[in-house]
């Protein structure tokens, strides 16, 4: 069981996310509809996951990301899993840096694109077990911003299928499972997209952070 404080503005889906969760044996300590109040239940509660939308009151901008980005910067191994309508490329690009907390959980993904309501709960998890979840359209806007940089352009067409999935956070057998390829095929392509991208031999949810950091066009 999971100890959820929930951020959604819309009254319908935040009751909806409150039964949903309620019914998959996790715990709502909090459901708020605004940024102020995000902030105060996760001082109360110090909850095992946040859940927030982006845009919430009072400017219905980019509030619930800003509260989560603050709250990272106090609470250093809090998970949250954003649900959206978009990419919020101005603070997404901030939350998705690794700022060295590679223990904290981190999830994107958009509201819409969510097919499944056990993918939805399967991300949830992984997020609270400290691992990166990120929407593959997120990760699809991100790599177009980088599209022209030369590093990106070295990449074969099959390593650049492999790199987008792995900023997803997937492994290399989900990976294979995925292009329909061998694990050892995998490998050897992230191999490939490492050294072109002059990236150290990381694994799991440090992998993640490194790739998404340099989509980001940082260097790591």
């Amino acid at each position: 069981m999971l100890r959820v404080v929930l951020a959604e503005d819309a009254v319908l889906l935040r009751a909806g996310l409150v039964e949903l969760l309620t019914r998959s044996n996790h715990e709502v300590v909090a459901a708020v509809g605004d940024a102020e109040a995000l902030a105060r239940a996760v001082e109360e509660h110090l909850p095992d996951v946040v859940i927030t939308d982006v845009r919430m009151p009072p400017g219905f901008r980019d509030e619930g990301l800003k509260a989560a980005l603050e709250l990272r910067a106090r609470h250093d191994r809090l998970p949250v899993l954003v649900l959206s309508q978009y990419v919020a490329t101005a603070y997404a690009t901030q939350l998705l840096s690794g700022d060295g907390r590679e223990a904290a959980g981190l999830g994107y993904l958009l509201k819409d694109r969510v097919g499944e309501v056990s993918e939805f709960l399967d991300a949830l998890q992984r997020v609270a077990d400290g691992h990166t979840v990120i929407d593959p359209e997120v990760v699809r806007v991100l790599l177009a911003q980088q599209t022209a940089s030369r590093p990106l352009r070295q990449l074969t067409p099959r390593e650049r299928e492999v790199l987008a999935l792995m900023a997803e956070g997937l492994n290399n057998q989900l990976i294979a499972q995925r292009l329909t390829v061998t694990e050892a095929s995998v490998v050897k392509h992230s191999s490939n997209i490492f050294m072109k991208l002059d990236l150290g031999p990381t694994d799991g949810n440090r992998r993640v952070l490194a790739v998404l950091a340099h989509l980001r066009g940082e260097s790591s």
